[in-house]
């Protein structure tokens, strides 16, 4: 038999190729923008976890990526401060806007006092200076690297607003545009106010006495350990595990309408030669496992295709765009089960029909 389906392959091959390429396809949708979110998510999770700080308290809906809310009154920082365990307190301003240059078409930026932030997370500027004034920043070593920034460049934030490079920064954490806290009040007329405050506790203090003593202290805000906000990161991205599912889909219906369209027609083409089989004994059930046998096959090819074009293509935009991918062992076996199996099952109409032929019908009319 499997000479038969090997034959049957290679009597069309143009059109096998194309059968294998809409697998492929699908392959690619799934293992490509899979490792791409899982390695974005990934990347935010690691400049979030360049801070020192143990604790993050803040309010309800504050920490979700897609929240720009500056909702915490900075007063609460002197009140931490005074907490046992804590050694020091910074607050943090976040602001989240739609921007096509942006990674996920969204740009952040950060409203920090640098001094106590870079002493906090041991971090330093590489040129320049920390940004003082309401109309300067500073960016991380990425962000000058790719924007083609020098000191005392122009960018433009809010709507046009022109904002002088003062100094960059290294290493990358949380946003890669920061500017003082003052600034980013000024600019959301949110005075007194921050969207998060991290904490450090004292060395061999435990986080998690800290938080709960601040929970005691100052109920009903959010106190999340630094450590969960970097494991759960994905599932802070809105929307994200819903897009992949859509991806994988997207990808199974790919590969299910490809082979289903290729084999119906290439069945229609080869009734003649489905009639002498049948003629000469074949069974329907063996009519069905060549036609499954070529799907499967198809199925396999489509697999190898699509991966290597994936790491290809990861490897090609990781070069150009510094875009960092991930890829996991799930989704990949995922899409080799959405392939083969979205291949076989594709190809089951097409193999019912092709049993169901009658040799002597076609014998006459063909």
């Amino acid at each position: 038999m499997l000479e038969l389906v090997l034959a049957n392959l290679k009597v069309r091959p143009f059109r096998t190729l194309i059968s294998v390429v809409g697998v492929a396809l699908g392959v690619i949708l799934v293992v490509l923008f899979t490792g791409l979110a899982k390695g974005m998510t990934q990347d935010m999770a690691k400049r979030a976890s360049n801070w020192k700080a143990e604790i993050v308290f803040s309010r309800a809906g504050g920490m979700e990526f897609n929240s720009s809310n500056m909702n915490v009154d900075t007063a609460y920082a002197p009140k931490l401060a005074e907490i046992d365990g804590v050694a020091s307190v910074v607050p943090v301003g976040r602001y989240i806007t739609p921007n096509t240059k942006g990674r996920f078409g969204v740009l952040q930026l950060d409203g920090v006092d640098w001094a106590p932030f870079a002493a906090m997370n041991d971090m330093e500027l590489t040129s320049g200076r920390a940004a003082v004034a309401n109309d300067e920043v500073i960016v991380d070593e990425r962000q000058a690297r790719e924007d083609k920034l020098q000191l005392g460049d122009t960018i433009e934030l809010f709507g046009g607003h022109k904002y002088k490079v003062t100094g960059v920064f290294s290493p990358p954490s949380g946003s890669r545009i920061k500017m003082s806290l003052g600034a980013l009040q000024a600019a959301l007329e949110a005075p007194h106010k921050c969207t998060y405050i991290l904490v450090k506790v004292k060395d061999g203090v435990d986080p998690t006495t800290v938080a709960a003593a601040i929970n005691t202290k100052l109920p009903g805000n959010k106190v999340n350990l630094t450590s969960d906000i970097i494991i759960d990161a994905q599932e802070r991205v809105p929307g994200l595990n819903t897009f992949l599912k859509v991806l994988v889909g997207l990808g199974a219906f790919v590969s299910i309408i490809f082979v289903l369209l290729s084999m119906y027609t290439t069945i229609t083409e080869r009734r003649k030669e489905i009639g002498i089989l049948k003629s000469l004994g074949a069974s329907k059930g063996f009519i069905i496992k060549t036609i499954e046998g070529e799907a499967f096959l198809i199925g396999v090819l489509g697999v190898v295709l699509g991966f290597a074009a994936s790491f290809i293509a990861s490897w090609l935009i990781t070069y150009k765009f510094e875009l960092v991918f991930q890829f996991n062992a799930g989704w990949m076996i995922s899409a080799v089960a959405i392939a083969v199996g979205g291949s076989l099952f594709g190809a089951l109409y097409p193999a019912w029909s092709a049993s169901a032929i009658d040799p002597v019908e076609v014998m006459v009319n063909e």
